[in-house]
């Protein structure tokens, strides 16, 4: 491809993907940190009323910023990785074939969000299950490093890329159709109580990509910080990542529980 036109098209998808990302992720955490514990605050009439008009135009935004989030971002990655060798692995593996670790991290998507999905339908016990698909993670990112030789710059960005998938999915296969039902039944006076499997799936969902977007943001950045996808240690540095973004979001959603209205 065109220098130039290469530039450019880098250019216009980054400024694409990071206002969809802004749109998408303000919205989840307006969701999760703000309409949550305010839902918990206000009567059935006024649900009602607010909800059917409040939540469609949320969710409008919501889930078509998920959408454009995604597909900017794996039209960047295309032209940043899957074009350029040097970038997508590392020094001693540059004769790999970009395209074919393209098609395989896709499959490898897909199914993994097939797997997650039943994990997390066939497991009562929540933290259990999610414990078990971040085993997953580990291996996906693990398959990538060690089998596909992707450099450490592009290893963080496909780690983030992974999370960000799932959190795609999870909007538009279960949180969208589920909020869905969520508002019709609100407002046709028959409001569905909280242990609905309507209400839990959409909840836990929802909770999912709150947590994964904290270490997602940290890695769609990284790739500036030379000494930590470089570093020997950078696997360690991921799990870190992970594990205090997930401390920071239990943080958060205590400290939404606290904020007082008027």
């Amino acid at each position: 491809m065109n220098p130039a036109v290469n530039s450019l098209l880098n250019l216009f998808l980054r400024w694409a993907h990071v206002v969809a990302g802004i749109t998408w992720i303000g919205h989840l955490y307006f969701f999760n940190w703000v309409n949550g514990p305010f839902q918990g605050k206000i009567d059935g009439p006024t649900k009602r009323a607010v909800n059917p008009e409040l939540m469609p135009r949320a969710l409008f935004w919501f889930r078509w910023g998920a959408a454009w989030t995604w597909i900017t971002g794996i039209l960047l990655a295309g032209i940043v990785y899957y074009q350029v060798r040097q970038q997508l692995f590392d020094d001693m593996h540059q004769g790999n074939n970009p395209w074919l670790w393209l098609a395989i991290y896709l499959v490898t998507l897909a199914v993994g969000f097939v797997v997650y999905n039943a994990i997390m339908k066939a497991l009562a016990n929540k933290v259990v299950a999610a414990a078990i698909c971040l085993v997953l993670y580990a291996g996906v990112w693990l398959l990538l490093e060690y089998v596909g030789h992707y450099g450490g710059r592009s290893l963080f960005i496909h780690g983030g890329a992974t999370f960000g998938t799932m959190m795609a999915l999870n909007v538009w296969m279960l949180i969208w159709p589920n909020q869905q039902k969520i508002i019709n039944a609100t407002k046709a006076g028959s409001p569905l109580p909280a242990d609905s499997p309507e209400v839990k799936i959409a909840g836990l969902r929802s909770r999912h990509n709150t947590y994964m977007s904290v270490p997602l943001v940290f890695f769609m950045i990284s790739n500036h910080y030379f000494e930590v996808y470089s570093s020997p240690y950078r696997d360690a540095y991921a799990a870190g990542v992970i594990i205090l973004g997930f401390v920071m979001t239990r943080v958060f959603y205590n400290k939404a529980a606290k904020v007082p209205g008027f």
